[in-house]
């Protein structure tokens, strides 16, 4: 992989010492083999190949780490919480997992000024910051291990934020929790989403959130989803009392 190497020393702008230095201080130790983290910061604009002409980018190891964190966190829950059935572990789990959870992290960490990529950071999505955590748990797998990725997750993720009673009360999508209230209450809904452009001209969607035929909340966002939700939860609110004393 000493292609890698070459291709990091000329482009990336944290040149290779510093940036061995810097992926020591975030892993914890030594890493054995730099190129996988070198891949795990590698955007896919970068347009790179290894050896073999394989694209290289962190999009591989993202799964790959994915797949690594909620394995370690699974045991961690089936380990502590044993009166848990499957149905409360795996929305746990889900809690601790969540994209807005993982972008924290990855943000917490700054581990975007690593990224080598033809586009501007700033037109980047939220979500790059929870991909390129896990793309660096990933590489932290290939390189050193399941236990050195165990202690990692351990070290970032668990002790610093994993407070189960805390995490019970948690709500991760206010969507889902307020159709699950309409449906056991056979109340009906409706998302009326429409194009909303704001001031200025940028491109927003608005959403109008009904309950039994009536407008009970109204949002505007980027996204179809974000405006969906931010309106789920302002009704959540408006029914709070309601919805938690079922």
């Amino acid at each position: 992989m000493r292609i890698l190497k070459k291709i990091f020393s000329r482009s990336r702008p944290v040149e290779g010492g510093i940036f061995f230095g810097e992926i020591e201080k975030i892993i914890g130790f030594k890493p054995l083999n730099i190129d996988s983290y070198i891949m795990a910061f590698t955007h896919r604009s970068s347009n790179k190949t290894d050896a073999k002409g394989n694209p290289i980018s962190y999009e591989r190891l993202e799964f790959l780490g994915d797949a690594m964190l909620s394995s370690v966190i699974a045991a961690h829950l089936f380990n502590q919480v044993p009166s848990g059935d499957e149905g409360y572990l795996t929305k746990m789990r889900s809690k601790i997992v969540s994209r807005e959870h993982l972008n924290e992290l990855g943000r917490d960490l700054n581990l975007i000024s690593f990224v080598e990529s033809k586009v501007p950071a700033q037109h980047f999505g939220d979500n790059i910051h929870g991909n390129i955590f896990e793309a660096l748990i990933g590489a932290i797998y290939l390189d050193a291990g399941y236990a050195a990725c165990e202690k990692f997750i351990n070290t970032r993720v668990i002790m610093p934020y994993v407070d189960i009673p805390k995490l019970e009360g948690k709500v991760i999508s206010y969507k889902s929790l307020l159709i699950e209230w309409c449906q056991k209450e056979k109340k009906t809904f409706h998302y009326d989403v429409y194009e909303d452009n704001g001031i200025g001209g940028e491109r927003l969607f608005g959403v109008k959130l009904s309950i039994d035929g009536k407008v009970v909340a109204k949002a505007r966002a980027v996204s179809k989803k974000k405006a969906e939700e931010k309106a789920s939860q302002r009704a959540y609110f408006a029914f709070q009392e309601k919805i938690n004393t079922k």
